[in-house]
């Protein structure tokens, strides 16, 4: 096996690994509103979201990864290096956000990272200006249409169940949110996983040659093309995600599930409902959001469906702060390793 492959298996694991800790940063999305309403305990919403992200594997098409694999930067720039530089940027930016408790989006991170990388390899012609225009516009549309879908769904279950005992309710409403919870977590599986299957996509697509005249098992490995990802590549980028929700991420939840605005299952179920049919309707149009956006918008939602002061209006605007960061940050970081690659 030659040098050139074994470098570019190794980028393949390294995005794998950046999957994985996507699900462990973002299982707080999947999880807050269900462990903060207290109708799981933590580790059972955990694997409750797990599951459910590696389902998506078999439920959704693979338009995100399509986006990312040749829709955001000129394939001709793309090789090992960019690849293994775009993958640092979003990790390094991942765990920083992570440290700190601020529920930034992966999805984002990656973008940046593939941006940076690519104007730091052929300078800004390397991007494919047309393809950032829909993910970009997605950074506010997926949180205003959560939020608006969650104040919707608020205000008309509230208006129909008005004069209906609390009690009742609320023990119905904690079994909803199951049902809420699994969406939500099915979306966030068939919109993040992609992402890495279009980063290894790109990356074996530019690296065929390296692959010719292959022995062993590698002879037998099925090679994507631009427009195809292969089972293995599918597989191995839900079950990443998965193992990672599995671990969790526990200093978001409490961000997520507490400190933006109080939740009960009633709120909750509202929430995810919301947040969940925002991002299938992204995955459905091949754009890759941030599934840490949306839900975010949609518990924004929800308590200012009950009262404008009941959101912590502090604490989200310290969240859109990473928000605003992450594609930036990322970039500078990802463009710094492809320099030092290089050399």
């Amino acid at each position: 096996m030659s040098h050139d492959v074994v470098y570019v298996l190794a980028i393949v694991a390294v995005a794998l690994v950046f999957d994985f800790i996507n699900g462990f940063h973002d299982s707080a999305n999947s999880i807050a509103t269900v462990v903060s309403t207290r109708v799981l305990a933590p580790g059972l919403a955990v694997a409750w979201a797990a599951f459910f992200n590696f389902v998506a594997a078999f439920v959704v098409g693979t338009a995100v990864a399509k986006t990312i694999g040749k829709g955001l930067i000129e394939p001709s720039v793309v090789d090992p290096n960019l690849i293994l530089s775009a993958l640092v940027g979003a990790i390094v930016w991942n765990l920083v956000t992570w440290y700190f408790g601020l529920p930034s989006s992966s999805s984002h991170a990656l973008m940046g990272g593939l941006g940076g990388a690519a104007i730091a390899k052929a300078g800004f012609p390397a991007l494919q200006l047309g393809g950032w225009i829909k993910p970009i516009l997605f950074i506010l549309i997926s949180p205003l249409l959560g939020m608006l879908l969650a104040l919707a769904l608020t205000v008309m279950l509230s208006w129909l169940l008005h004069g209906a005992r609390p009690g009742p309710t609320d023990r119905v409403f904690r079994r909803l949110q199951l049902v809420s919870a699994a969406l939500y977590s099915l979306s966030h599986g068939a919109n993040d996983a992609q992402k890495t299957m279009g980063i290894i996509v790109g990356l074996l697509v530019a690296s065929q040659a390296q692959f010719a005249g292959a022995t062993g098992w590698l002879s037998h490995l099925h090679l994507p093309t631009a427009d195809k990802v292969p089972l293995w590549i599918v597989l191995a980028a839900h079950t990443s995600i998965a193992l990672g929700t599995a671990l969790g991420g526990w200093r978001i939840v409490k961000t997520m599930g507490s400190r933006i605005t109080k939740l009960r299952p009633f709120g909750g179920f509202c929430a995810e409902t919301a947040g969940g049919i925002s991002i299938l309707i992204a995955s459905g149009l091949g754009v890759p959001v941030s599934t840490t956006h949306t839900i975010t918008g949609a518990i924004v939602g929800v308590g200012a469906a009950n009262r404008v002061s009941a959101v912590r209006w502090g604490v989200a605007t310290r969240i859109v702060w990473a928000w605003v960061l992450t594609i930036p940050m990322a970039a500078a970081i990802a463009a710094v390793s492809y320099l030092m690659l290089r050399r």
